[in-house]
């Protein structure tokens, strides 16, 4: 007898454990990239997490040692950020297709637009946002490419209609998002 009710225990634990992971949430394919957030003088302040969602990205930003208030924030088209005086080497927007810049734009946005990240008086952020122009690994717009993307953020607001950045100056932080 005590076989047969350790047998009836291990059928409830199986049967349980594939409840369990029936109710689990369906991610799309678990894809996802973590960089450092690094300023102007190579110091790391922060992190970035980009997750492949179903249809774009899941962007999770937390930082310190940031300018409070609203700055501009893309998606630049290389995943360099060696120039730390500018780093221009990250180069312009994600705009595989030439689109104008802005999310006011009447013939916008390019897939390089994101919102404006918003930091706290003490020069904190912890944001999660998501982008529905991009992916990881798949499209025109796909950030994991031969040479990788980089996240920027800018010294302003972006104004998400003025050419070619919104308005948005300097760079003042980035992260590179690795090329495969």
């Amino acid at each position: 007898m005590p076989a047969l009710v350790t047998q009836f225990k291990l059928f409830c634990m199986a049967s349980l454990a594939s409840l369990a992971l029936m109710s689990a949430p369906a991610y799309a394919d678990g894809l996802l990239v973590e960089a450092d957030l690094i300023d102007n003088g190579g110091t790391a302040i922060g992190t970035v997490q980009v997750e492949q969602g179903h249809k774009g990205v899941l962007i999770n930003l937390k930082a310190k040692d940031l300018p409070p208030g609203y700055h501009g924030m893309h998606f630049h088209s290389v995943g360099d950020c060696s120039d730390l005086a500018a780093f221009k080497s990250a180069g312009g927007h994600v705009n595989p297709f030439d689109q104008p810049h802005g999310f006011r734009n009447p013939n916008g946005p390019h897939e390089g637009n994101l919102p404006n990240l918003v930091v706290a008086a003490d020069g904190t952020v912890d944001v999660e946002l998501y982008s529905d122009m991009v992916a990881l690994d798949s499209g025109a717009a796909k950030l994991l490419d031969a040479d990788g993307t980089a996240l920027i953020i800018h010294t302003d607001k972006d104004d998400h209609y003025s050419q070619p950045i919104g308005g948005s100056g300097g760079r003042i932080a980035c992260a590179v998002l690795p090329a495969p």
